[in-house]
């Protein structure tokens, strides 16, 4: 979230941000609760410092023995102070949860070199990479090789659980194990992030920390009769490994990787890329997870988002890189690159891998900061958090299917996958 002060500072800037992110935050009815708000602490501070040199008079004149109905008369004023004084303190109390709530709701201030923009229409393209294959034949989309090769069976996933949930079979579950475990073993040993596996359940404090609630709470799978989500993308559990916690500044940079199923309801998406596995509402992500000191937070961007490219340039897949304009951006990002894979089948780019960096706006939802090196005092600060895709599945499964498919209907296997995949060269019928 935003700090209150800056807030209360540059209302001009959040409401901005407010209109280019398409957020409904009403910031004159926040400011105007919270200088309620301070001006309820003022008093009840007043207050308090009245009640206080009160009770020294009446303690002085309870000694006196000329002091019987003065003091009478004061004490009945300590006791008009003391209900003025709780009164007060439950208008503070009832102000506070609106207050909080409207801090919430807050999207995060775009950086400076962010382009303006309504949509993705408005979206940079900053780079490209690979060459685009020419085929002889024209190429299949994924889900009619994924049926002949019989690797995917969306029948009878939606069977077991409604449309949306994908089910591999033999070599086909397989590849999507292969692809995992090799870009989890790529962020491991090359690019020094520290595995975890996190918890698939997570708390509301913890989809709160991150930014899904109460923005995105109908995209998100909630469990009836505990107050637990199903993961959106590992972001969730590995963002709240240190909530709450004071680390020190040679911990820092810390990075983390990590697996797991993501699940998402995609409320507002129904009727997009119904056909196949491109738009889902389970799939498999390794997600890359950042802390890092703020000066260094849009260097380690650049690098996080080179880390996710070399995915895909080790698998051989055409793609290129978005710089996201604000209306197309998260609500709690300052910065985002999309990556997106070419699928010659389907036809379209594909997003694969989303980059930011949210400077302080989660660390401040969850409380997560770093003490200054001595030399500097010692003093508390919070840390800025990035994470990415490295990267999503299953359209990037999409992309090495429609990418690497033969006149014949065969698939050829990525190179850096065959030693995940047993030595499997090819996906034949």
């Amino acid at each position: 979230m935003l700090d209150l002060n800056f807030i209360r500072k540059n209302p001009e800037a959040v409401k901005r941000a407010v209109r280019e992110k398409h957020e409904r935050v009403d910031i004159d009815h926040l400011l105007k609760l919270d200088a309620d708000r301070r001006e309820l602490i003022h008093q009840i501070e007043t207050l308090r410092k009245q009640l206080n040199e009160g009770s020294k008079r009446v303690s002085q004149l309870k000694k006196s023995a000329s002091g019987g109905q003065e003091t009478a008369t004061l004490v009945e004023e300590m006791r008009v102070l003391s209900d003025k004084i709780k009164d007060h303190e439950k208008r503070l109390d009832q102000s506070t949860p609106e207050i909080d709530d409207l801090l919430l709701r807050i999207p995060n201030i775009p950086a400076a070199d962010v382009p303006k923009g309504e949509d993705a229409s408005g979206n940079q393209v900053v780079r490209t990479w690979g060459k685009r294959r020419e085929f002889s034949f024209k190429p299949r989309p994924h889900w009619e090789l994924g049926a002949s090769l019989g690797i995917l069976d969306l029948e009878r996933g939606a069977k077991i659980s409604g449309s949306g949930f994908p089910l591999y079979k033999g070599i086909g579950a397989r590849l999507e194990r292969a692809l995992f475990n090799f870009m989890l073993d790529l962020h491991t040993q090359k690019h020094g992030y520290q595995e975890v596996f996190p918890p698939f359940l997570v708390n509301r404090a913890s989809m709160t920390g991150t930014g899904q609630l109460p923005k995105m709470k109908d995209d998100m799978y909630k469990i009836d009769g505990d107050d637990l989500f199903l993961v959106p993308t590992a972001e969730v559990p590995v963002t709240n490994l240190h909530r709450d916690e004071i680390l020190n500044y040679k911990e820092l940079p810390i990075y983390y990787t990590a697996y797991t199923a993501c699940f998402r309801r995609e409320a507002g998406a129904y009727g997009k890329d119904t056909r196949g596995i491109i738009r889902v509402h389970q799939f498999d992500k390794v997600e890359l997870v950042k802390f890092v000191r703020p000066e260094t937070s849009y260097e380690e961007l650049e690098k996080l988002v080179k880390d996710a490219e070399e995915v895909l340039q080790l698998l051989g897949i055409e793609y290129r890189v978005l710089k996201l304009c604000t209306g197309d951006m998260s609500f709690a990002s300052s910065k985002t690159y999309d990556l997106e894979a070419w699928a010659p089948g389907a036809e379209k780019w594909l997003e694969v891998s989303s980059c930011s960096n949210f400077e302080d706006f989660q660390a401040r939802r969850i409380n997560v900061r770093f003490r200054e090196e001595s030399t500097s005092g010692g003093k508390v600060r919070y840390v800025h958090t990035l994470n990415g895709s490295g990267v999503a599945l299953p359209r990037t499964l999409i992309a090495i299917l429609e990418n690497n498919q033969q006149e014949n209907g065969s698939v050829v296997i990525p190179e850096v996958l065959r030693p995940y995949m047993g030595g499997v060269e090819v996906i034949s019928q």
